[in-house]
């Protein structure tokens, strides 16, 4: 008799924990693992009106918490207002990512068309390099020597820019973060 009340328990208790709504989490882009067998949809994509609760929908930020950038030698024509250098201090993450952009200048001598190298770098609150930019990725099948030519330059490119003018706000925000930058050769050289 006492295996059939402990049984019958289980069964209620069971019940109870599947009646509870299910938890949203507000905080976008944590999206949680998906399966065919939840028998739920994963939020924050899914609205119904017959779900409890609130419906958060998924937000696209135009910058992610990780600060990427690519920046093309040559712009398009849609993107070329971004590579504008701004007139004042730099205030917001889009003013950082068009300052970096403007001072990029490609190598002349040893290039590759279509030669991509990413960075990784920090600043300090006064604007300058936190270190060295620390090399992250390089097509592969490329020279020793193509890949220091680019690397090279955009050290240069870098220490031109140097230091940067951060506003009070951006540089306590800024400082210590890593940002990665993608640098794309784009340029037809073989006109």
């Amino acid at each position: 008799m006492w295996r059939g009340i402990f049984i019958l328990l289980l069964f209620v208790v069971a019940a109870a924990v599947e009646a509870r709504p299910r938890q949203i989490n507000p905080i976008p882009f944590a999206h949680e693992p998906c399966s065919v067998l939840d028998g739920r949809p994963c939020t924050p994509s899914y609205c119904s009106p017959l779900e409890p609760g609130p419906c958060i929908p998924e937000i696209d930020y135009p910058y992610g918490q990780n600060l990427q950038l690519t920046i093309q030698s040559v712009p398009s024509e849609a993107d070329r207002a971004k590579y504008q250098k701004p007139d004042h201090d730099l205030d917001t993450i889009g003013d950082l990512f068009a300052e970096l952009r403007s001072c990029w200048s490609p190598p002349s001598d040893n290039m590759r068309a279509g030669m991509q190298m990413s960075v990784r770098f920090s600043f300090n609150r006064a604007g300058g390099l936190i270190g060295p930019p620390r090399l992250t990725f390089a097509t592969s099948g490329v020279p020793a020597e193509t890949r220091t030519t680019y690397l090279n330059a955009i050290n240069a490119s870098l220490n031109a820019c140097l230091p940067l003018k951060f506003t009070s706000g951006l540089a306590g925000a800024l400082a210590g973060r890593p940002i990665a930058i993608r640098y794309v050769d784009n340029r037809e050289l073989g006109k």
